[in-house]
């Protein structure tokens, strides 16, 4: 996906919790933005059934479908690219875009070992998905975040205001973009 699509700026990360909104929260999505298909609660027939139905709205929209599993079902599926633990992403594709995830230093060194195109590092603040974690908070994401030597795409309690407050151009949700929150960057 290098050269082929800017990486956006704005992504949604599907969840359990928000399966049943989110043809809409996709289709409320800025233009270009990225999604990432987790979907790990449904058994791999039901999941490649509502990754293709997804994946039709985002082509439809212009956004990145990216698939939380390994490179080889990426590529069978049909994705733009693949989500993950840098040590669970395994070598990088030709065509495919590689999102790390990262919630440490030694996993962000990792990521860029790699050569992830970008990282969600996470959490920056408290979530829903995962109450009463330690977060990073905005001193040290922005220290993490400056060890990375890719993209760097905030990722835990994000909404729009969040992102405002961060000063954080990059960012994702599963809940700030699908509650009825609408996150535009400017």
């Amino acid at each position: 996906m290098r050269g082929r699509h800017p990486l956006p700026d704005l992504w949604l990360l599907s969840d359990e919790r928000n399966d049943a909104g989110l043809e809409a929260a996709l289709a409320a999505l800025p233009s270009g933005s990225g999604f990432v298909f987790r979907h790990y609660h449904l058994p791999s027939g039901e999941r490649l059934a509502r990754f293709r139905t997804l994946r039709r709205i985002c082509r439809a929209r212009g956004h990145l479908a990216i698939l939380a599993d390994s490179a080889l079902t990426a590529l069978e599926w049909g994705a733009d690219g693949l989500y993950g633990a840098p040590l669970m992403l395994g070598p990088r594709r030709a065509g495919l875009l590689t999102i790390a995830t990262a919630h440490d230093l030694r996993e962000v060194a990792r990521a860029n070992l790699m050569g992830a195109d970008a990282v969600m590092l996470s959490p920056v603040f408290p979530t829903r998905s995962h109450p009463g974690a330690r977060v990073l908070g905005p001193v040290r994401f922005r220290l993490l975040a400056r060890r990375a030597r890719m993209t760097v795409i905030a990722l835990g309690g994000m909404d729009a205001g969040l992102a405002r407050r961060l000063d954080w151009r990059r960012w994702a949700a599963i809940d700030g973009l699908s509650t009825g929150e609408r996150g535009r960057n400017s």
